[in-house]
């Protein structure tokens, strides 16, 4: 068996300096040879680094495809691959992935840490050996490796901040993988997606500014539907969906997802021609539009593809 690993950076692979932690090329390098010498690692590997390597705060749909076109030109090489990732934008790096390759035959394992692993007690020795480990056992698809658990990439999201268990997926644990019997690779081309969660309040004209110049909306609407129905905010909405602006709606509570049409609060998404996110993470929903908008010109193809599960994204 042989492991391609892709080190983007992250905080896995960072040390202490005056400004604060920041990557440093080497690190991971040098943990995964002392790991080998050591006999914790049987497996043999190759290993690429992004140049210069990023925190992932600094992440962009264009990292999201060049990692995606390393996996798909790389595929007929490797028994699986290890992404080492930052964990601020991880779960968006994961679900992009899952959108981005149809027909994966292996799996795709990303990982982290919390602290690096030029600290003492980092996590990050344990995430890595698990990652590589994983690939023995996980499914094709795209997964996340973090502190002992196997999750599906398009269903993870980060939920504590500075804990060892950052991360969980919630709902269906189905593999994020799509059909297909070759590897296909749909990039990401750049647009502008903007995000907007309903509080009370929440002034129409500063929707309406938001959307103004968006290629897609998504709306995190309250509980499983509801939204406010005033004037500036119903004017904010209609304006978009009469500029043929696909609007996603999903949930802000990480469970349950979104029933559009459960209550008359909600009429307004009907109105709209809100699709529905059922129960897609935030994560997953902006990749999803991200790919929608990449995929197709048409906004009914859009709206259809945003619809309909593409990798186990969503529970039917």
């Amino acid at each position: 068996m042989r492991i391609r690993v892709i080190h983007t950076g992250g905080t896995i692979g960072m040390v202490q300096t005056e400004a604060g932690f920041a990557p440093k090329a080497g690190l991971l390098e040098g943990a995964l040879d002392e790991m080998q010498a050591k006999g914790q690692l049987s497996v043999a590997y190759d290993l690429i680094a992004a140049e210069p390597l990023i925190d992932s705060a600094e992440a962009q749909p264009a990292d999201w495809n060049w990692i995606a076109a390393d996996i798909a030109s790389h595929h007929a090489d490797y028994d699986g691959f290890v992404v080492t990732h930052g964990t601020d934008s991880l779960s968006f790096t994961a679900a992009a992935l899952a959108l981005a390759l149809g027909g994966l035959a292996k799996p795709v394992i990303l990982t982290g840490s919390m602290v690096p692993l030029s600290v003492a007690g980092n996590d990050g020795l344990r995430n890595l050996g698990d990652a590589m480990a994983a690939v023995h056992t996980a499914g094709p698809g795209v997964w996340v490796q973090f502190a002992g658990h196997l999750l599906p990439g398009a269903r993870v999201q980060k939920l504590h901040s500075t804990g060892f268990e950052a991360f969980a997926a919630l709902g269906d644990f189905a593999p994020s993988h799509q059909g297909g019997d070759v590897v296909v690779r749909h990039p990401f081309a750049d647009h502008e997606v903007a995000i907007v969660t309903v509080a009370p309040g929440l002034r129409g004209h500063l929707v309406g500014a938001a959307l103004s110049g968006a290629d897609g909306v998504i709306l995190r609407c309250f509980g499983s539907g509801t939204v406010p129905d005033r004037e500036g905010f119903r004017a904010a909405l209609m304006a978009a969906t009469a500029r043929d602006v696909p609007i996603l709606a999903i949930s802000q509570c990480p469970q349950g997802g979104m029933v559009i049409g459960t209550y008359a609060a909600g009429a307004l998404l009907v109105d709209a021609k809100a699709i529905d996110g059922r129960d897609l993470t935030l994560e997953a929903a902006y990749a999803k539009m991200m790919m929608a908008l990449s995929r197709f010109d048409d906004i009914e193809a859009r709206r259809a593809y945003l619809a309909q599960p593409q990798c186990a994204e969503m529970t039917v």
